[in-house]
């Protein structure tokens, strides 16, 4: 049996990636501290977990129900019309695969190879080119058009410098490859926004290509010029949710950028060996790529693998209420 032996509300900017059936340098050099916090006023669905204080398995709480659905939101847990209040086995095994993919002690699980989605070539192409938009009608208005575009470019320049796929920016947002957009609360794609300090973007597996980012956020484009305690940089968020319309996972290297974690006001666009093996992996390699000795980290792969079946899943970037488990 696994207990809750704490249960610290620790607010951190996550990047949590529905893969479980749907994962550097750093600027500024140090990482900014966690929020930790006891209420969260203006985001009430978050006190509720307050009620799962050293629930163990075979116990049965008010509001249980609730963190299942927070698990089957992000992919842990199926789809269930009858989630309970009963600790059972079912999120015990979303709890430990939540808590390993997120870089949390905890005993071995077993999680099987999943089959890797990516996009496919057309026929008799020897390239594959990925056309993207952004969408007219749902922008932010504090950041020029010409940044954001920007932060996306560099973002896509990155990854096309990796693997044989180019990226190109295309007016018809209806038929591009990948759309981008944002969007506030519940926008008809089955995963809704919650407001301030809740799930800040997602991404859809290929060959889906949705990017859609939390509105209702304080995005920036270059921090020194943001105020915000809690801006979000736009180009690192678009670099990890590239990485997943491409079909990479989450990764358990801190260095990494699709690691699931990324604090406020921070800069983590650079990729590390532990992300260039995996699109490559996915891809192939650019023939024009040349190995840095920056893209070292401290672990020399820490790709992670879902569940066995090919599935569209998405993977959202949220402020995470992180549990800690023995």
């Amino acid at each position: 049996m696994y207990r809750f032996f704490c249960y610290t509300i620790c607010f951190s900017l996550s990047l949590i990636q529905s893969l479980f059936p749907a994962t550097t340098t750093v600027i500024p050099p140090t990482t900014p501290p966690e929020i930790n916090v006891k209420n969260i006023s203006g985001n009430p669905k978050w006190h509720g977990f307050s009620k799962l204080i050293d629930a163990g398995k075979g116990d049965h709480f008010s509001g249980m129900s609730e963190l299942k659905r927070y698990f089957h939101r992000f992919g842990y847990l199926e789809a269930d019309d009858n989630f309970t209040d009963v600790f059972d086995d079912t999120l015990e095994t979303a709890v430990l695969t939540y808590q390993k993919n997120s870089g949390y002690p905890s005993p071995e699980i077993s999680i099987p190879t999943r089959g890797e989605p990516r996009w496919r070539k057309a026929e008799k192409s020897e390239t594959l080119t990925l056309t993207y938009a952004f969408s007219d009608s749902h922008m932010i208005n504090y950041l020029s058009y010409s940044d954001i575009r920007g932060a996306f470019q560099r973002s896509f320049t990155r990854w096309a410098s990796t693997i044989p796929v180019s990226f190109s920016e295309v007016d018809d947002y209806r038929k591009a490859d990948i759309k981008i957009a944002f969007y506030q609360g519940d926008h008809g794609d089955g995963v809704a926004f919650d407001g301030v300090l809740g799930v800040l973007a997602h991404a859809f597996s290929p060959e889906n290509g949705r990017l859609h980012l939390d509105m209702a956020e304080t995005w920036a484009v270059d921090l020194k010029s943001s105020r915000s305690s809690v801006a979000v940089d736009l180009e690192s968020v678009a670099t990890h949710e590239i990485g997943h319309i491409l079909g990479l996972a989450h990764s358990s290297v801190k260095e990494a950028v699709m690691y699931p974690s990324l604090g406020p006001r921070t800069v983590k666009v650079d990729l590390k060996m532990d992300d260039v093996t995996g699109v490559q992996k996915l891809y192939g390699s650019n023939p024009n790529f040349r190995y840095s000795p920056s893209m070292e980290s401290d672990i020399s792969s820490g790709r992670r693998c879902g569940t066995g079946k090919r599935v569209m899943w998405v993977t959202s970037l949220v402020l995470l209420v992180s549990f800690l488990f023995w």
